[in-house]
């Protein structure tokens, strides 16, 4: 059996004014520390997983900003994941990337090291929006950026953007996403803005002085990104994702399919035979446990039958392609309308959810308010 591997960079050049996931800034000291706990979180993982356990096809170093680390500091994370780990032949590695965090060198250094997919960080094509969200790099550098990633031959591009944002307009969004399209990426995701408590943003919202899309313009701009993405070839595979056929994000397919995939780093989820597991969010207790041996692990769950199948279907609503009826039948005996009777006759009566071939799938109404959907599971 192959896993995933995901592995948490938690360093940043400036941590941005919406973020909330788990960063610190950048220094080579700080680095050289993480990555020496990193390396010892591997050995002990190379010697608890079986042999088959340790094979990955999919790699992902997410953060943070993974490329604000120095060439050096990227290969040698990049020499150990192929040490402690059996990298399959047609293994996807994604590396995420900030604009103005890339090189010619870093680019050739990754793709040498076998990198072939690159998630750049691009957000919006407004400059003022950038500013105004504390973004490092600006339209000119994602544009470098991208013309860099091809001239090394990276061939799998995906662009992150997010809409939403406090002021922003429809027309703003609808340029953004023109010229995010005109780069030609395999993969596109599009994410509506979250402001999120202890962040910049959250501390302003807090104050009433900003404020995300309403709910009426936010799925303007959801329908925007279908439309856009529909005419030039996309696929919507997952409620923010879109992708040229065959460049779906193998990796990400791991979450919403129920699939194994170990995390190694700071605050880095994993999910093994029906186990959740979580790492300490502090980097000094992640890196103090590890010189002791001891996996940093902060939060492990065994999940029951119910909630494996509760999880099942959940993720399963985030893809297009939705829950199969007859493999959930194949894999837990039972039929799903048959455990969640209540919860799936109540959200297909509302125009939530719809059956289409045996698959239960988000409706058109659904997918701009999945999450009301999937609390119904909960």
């Amino acid at each position: 059996m192959s896993i995933g591997l995901y592995i948490h960079i938690p360093f940043c050049l400036k941590k941005c004014n919406y973020c909330d996931f788990i960063s610190f800034p950048v220094s080579e000291s700080k680095v050289d520390s993480y990555l020496d706990a990193l390396e010892k979180e591997m050995e002990l993982y190379r010697r608890e997983l079986d042999s088959d356990d340790r094979v990955i096809d999919t790699l992902y170093l997410g953060g943070g900003t993974p490329t604000c680390l120095s060439g050096n500091s990227l290969r040698r994370v990049l020499e150990a994941s192929r040490l402690f780990f059996n990298w399959l032949p047609d293994i996807e590695v994604t590396v995420e990337a900030n604009p103005g965090t890339l090189d010619l060198p870093k680019l050739k250094l990754l793709r040498d090291e076998g990198v072939n997919r690159l998630s750049l960080g691009v957000q919006s094509f407004n400059p003022r929006h950038l500013v105004c969200m504390g973004r490092q790099h600006g339209v000119a550098e994602i544009r470098e950026a991208v013309q860099m990633a091809r001239e090394v031959g990276i061939t799998n591009l995906s662009l992150d953007l997010i809409y939403g944002l406090p002021g922003q307009t429809l027309a703003q969004w609808q340029d953004t996403l023109e010229e995010a399209l005109s780069l030609n990426p395999e993969h596109l995701s599009a994410y509506g803005l979250k402001i999120e408590e202890g962040t910049p943003w959250g501390e302003l919202a807090a104050r009433g002085k900003i404020s995300p899309a309403g709910e009426d313009l936010a799925r303007l701009m959801f329908d925007e990104v279908q439309k856009q993405c529909r005419e030039k070839g996309y696929i919507h595979y997952e409620i923010s994702n879109y992708a040229k056929p065959g460049y779906e994000a193998r990796h990400n397919l791991r979450y919403w399919q129920t699939r194994p995939y170990l995390g190694l780093g700071v605050a880095a989820a994993s999910y093994i035979d029906n186990k959740r597991w979580t790492n300490v969010s502090d980097i000094n207790e992640y890196q103090q446990l590890l010189k002791q041996r001891e996996k940093p692990v902060e939060e492990e769950i065994v999940l029951n039958l119910k909630d494996q199948m509760a999880e099942t279907v959940i993720l399963g609503l985030r893809t297009m392609e939705g829950v199969s009826l007859t493999d959930f039948k194949a894999r837990y005996g039972k039929d799903l309308q048959a455990i969640f009777r209540e919860e799936t006759a109540k959200m297909i009566s509302a125009g939530l959810l719809i059956i289409d071939n045996r698959h239960l799938k988000l409706s058109a109404m659904g997918l701009p308010i999945a999450n009301i959907v999937f609390e119904a599971f909960v």
